[in-house]
């Protein structure tokens, strides 16, 4: 769901910026009101959870790839606000360092991934957890039927705008200028391995963590509760924390996944699909690529010599170009994952870090000196 740029018109990218910006300002009111400074570090844990959770790709039918991400269960243990304050830290760093993502889409993204799925999810948990006693199994039930309908949502949403610039954006000639889907394509495209795969991968995922949360850190489930935030339990950071360094472990796995997200492609894989490439996205695509590209090390360019006369050299410059190409088109294999788990290793570790840290300077900024019970009630 990570819109790369030139997929969206500037008019669909601004107008995305116009809806986003609103949501960020009201998720900082509410945050002020509603968490202290003691819950900081929570959402830190948060934003960095969902950062590693998006690094892990999973296959899909059509040889494409999805991930998960965490809103829901983000928003149920540190409310929908400071959710999307997380996440939306989690996006900004993943497209700036890593290129994970437009630069110009962010906008859109963020309202998505960051927005879109966990309050949706939030208020769907909500309403079918209302009146559970605790301990219930519909908890977890409904904690994981909200995960499907969030990252669901968030899904659709990303479709309609892939959608709307195969219908509205075209060169005088009928070419698309930008995504050359229309709605009709994009949104059973996004929207049936979401349905089936990805989001019952969400739920699971949800669930699973609910249940562990509820009998091992129940107080975490209780953590946001409205203007009482600040007065919940005690609650332990340090399983957390050691949660996620075990999955940044296993993150390289996802390595194993097969192909591009359904609408991440680059322009040269555009062009083998429809035979061009749209004006539009050949202007802005690709203009910035981050710092470590696809959480990997940047590549030099390599040249290839051939000695003028030699015809023993061309015959060997061809035989080099045909086996580069059979190893672009080769399966991915357990030795090349395990060529490039270094690379996605420091890439997760950084990215654990700045993500990490800018969530928790955002909170402090916006959290201020903690309060307690009496200024709360």
């Amino acid at each position: 769901m990570h819109i790369p740029d030139g997929y969206l018109s500037p008019q669909t990218a601004g107008g995305m910026w116009a809806f986003v910006i609103p949501a960020w300002y009201w998720a900082g009111h509410k945050v002020k009101s509603t968490l202290s400074s003691r819950q900081a570090p929570l959402v830190a844990i948060g934003a960095a959870f969902t950062f590693v959770i998006m690094m892990f790709n999973i296959p899909l039918p059509g040889g494409t790839t999805g991930h998960a991400v965490g809103g829901t269960i983000m928003a149920i243990v540190i409310g929908p606000w400071a959710a999307i304050i997380a996440i939306s830290v989690a996006l900004v760093i993943q497209a700036v360092f890593f290129g994970d993502g437009g630069i110009l889409a962010l906008g859109a993204n963020c309202f998505n991934i960051a927005f879109i799925c966990p309050v949706t999810g939030y208020f769907t948990y909500k309403l079918l957890a209302k009146g559970a006693a605790p301990g219930s199994s519909r908890l977890w039930l409904a904690a994981g039927i909200g995960a499907w309908a969030g990252l669901n949502a968030a899904a659709f949403f990303t479709a309609v705008e892939f959608g709307l610039q195969g219908e509205l954006f075209k060169a005088a000639d009928g070419s698309a200028l930008y995504s050359p889907y229309g709605l009709s394509a994009a949104i059973p495209a996004m929207m049936g391995p979401h349905l089936l795969v990805v989001g019952m991968i969400e739920a699971v995922m949800t669930s699973l963590i609910y249940v562990f949360l509820m009998r091992t850190n129940s107080s975490l489930l209780d953590n946001y509760a409205g203007l009482k935030a600040a007065a919940a339990g005690s609650f332990r950071l340090k399983p957390l924390i050691v949660g996620i360094v075990l999955l940044l472990v296993f993150v390289p796995l996802g390595l194993l996944a097969t192909g591009t997200a359904w609408g991440e492609w680059g322009t040269e894989d555009i062009h083998k699909e429809i035979g061009y490439v749209p004006e539009g996205m050949d202007h802005f695509a690709g203009r910035w690529e981050g710092f470590l590209p696809e959480y990997a090390f940047p590549e030099g360019e390599e040249t290839v010599a051939v000695e003028g006369g030699d015809a023993g050299s061309g015959e060997e410059t061809n035989v080099a170009v045909e086996e580069s190409v059979a190893e672009e088109e080769a399966p991915v294999s357990i030795a090349g994952v395990w060529e490039s788990t270094p690379a996605y290793l420091i890439s997760g570790v950084l990215g654990l870090l700045l993500v990490s840290g800018m969530a928790l300077m955002a909170m402090r900024l916006l959290t201020g000196k903690s309060r307690n019970k009496e200024q709360l009630g």
